[in-house]
C-alpha cells in the first residue's frame, strides 16, 4: 500500500485506540485517581521513548546520510524540536482551550461551552501523536511505522480511559463522555496523513519532519501530562507508569524495528 494511505489508515487506527480504552466506561467500570496518574504516565513514557527512538534517533541518522556531515545532523536535530515545540506552544497561546487541573488557556474564551475547551484541549495533545504516526510511514520504513503506530495506539487507549472518567467525575453522562473521548481522537488521522504527504514530497523534509514530531510530543509531556499527573499526590505511581511505558515502547521500537 502507498506509505500515504498506510499514514492515514494507521493514525486513524492509533486515535480510534482513545474510544476503544473508553469504553469500560460504558458498563459502568471506573478508575481510581491514583490509576488515572498511572496511565497517563504510561502514556507519557510511551510518548517520551518514541520521541527518541522513533523520531530524533532516526531523524539525525537520516540527516547524517543526506549531508554526510555531523554538524549539519546536529544542528537539524536541534532545530526541528525547537520548531516542533514551538508549534505547539504557539498553539496553547493562541487557541482557546481548558484543562482539568491548569484550568482555562489561551484567549479568551468566555463564548464556547466548558466541553469544547476540554476537546480543544486535547485536540492539541493529539496532533502531535497523529503527526508521528503520519511521517513514520511516510518515510517508507514500514517497521518504525507500525511500531510507532502501536506504541501511539496502547498510550491512547490509556488515555482514552482516563479521559472518559475524568468527564464522568464533570457530570456527564457515560456515553457523552466516551463520544466525547472518541471524538478528541480523530484529530490523529488529519495529522497523519499531512505528516505522510509532506515527506513524500521530498526526501530531504524527512529527518526535519521526525524531528519536528518529537519536539512537539516532548512539549505536550512536560507541558500537559505530567503536571497533571503530579497534581493530586500520586508522583510515584505516575512515575512508575511513565517508566513502563517507556520500557514498553523501547521494546517496540527495538524489536519491531
Amino acid at each position: 500500500m502507498d506509505p500515504v494511505a498506510m499514514g492515514f489508515f494507521a493514525s486513524l487506527a492509533a486515535g480510534l485506540m482513545t474510544g476503544v480504552g473508553a469504553l469500560p466506561v460504558l458498563f459502568g467500570y471506573t478508575i481510581s485517581r491514583r490509576l488515572n496518574d498511572g496511565l497517563l504516565g504510561f502514556a507519557a513514557g510511551v510518548m517520551l521513548a518514541a520521541s527518541f527512538f522513533s523520531l530524533i534517533i532516526p531523524g539525525i541518522e537520516l540527516a547524517e546520510q543526506q549531508y554526510e556531515q555531523t554538524e549539519i545532523a546536529a544542528a537539524i536535530g536541534v532545530l526541528g524540536v525547537a520548531l516542533g515545540a514551538g508549534f505547539v506552544a504557539v498553539l496553547n497561546e493562541w487557541v482557546p482551550h481548558e484543562h482539568f487541573i491548569q484550568g482555562p488557556q489561551g484567549p479568551n474564551s468566555k463564548g464556547l461551552a466548558k466541553i469544547w475547551l476540554f476537546v480543544f484541549a486535547i485536540t492539541i495533545h493529539n496532533l502531535p501523536e497523529g503527526l508521528a504516526v503520519g511521517v513514520g510511514f511516510g518515510t517508507g520504513n514500514m517497521a518504525n511505522g507500525v511500531s510507532l503506530a502501536t506504541g501511539i495506539g496502547l498510550q491512547n487507549a490509556a488515555e482514552g480511559l482516563a479521559v472518559a472518567v475524568a468527564l464522568l467525575s464533570c457530570g456527564y453522562s457515560k456515553s457523552y463522555s466516551v463520544a466525547i473521548a472518541t471524538y478528541t481522537g480523530l484529530v490523529e488521522p488529519v495529522s497523519g496523513l499531512l505528516g505522510a504527504y509532506a515527506v513524500s514530497l521530498s526526501q530531504l523534509l524527512l529527518p526535519w519532519a521526525l524531528i519536528f514530531a518529537a519536539g512537539a510530543m516532548i512539549y505536550v509531556i512536560s507541558h500537559e501530562i505530567i503536571p497533571e499527573t503530579h497534581s493530586h499526590g500520586f508522583e510515584n505511581d505516575a512515575t512508575f507508569g511513565l517508566t513502563i511505558g517507556l520500557m514498553v515502547m523501547m521494546f517496540l521500537d527495538i524489536s519491531l524495528g
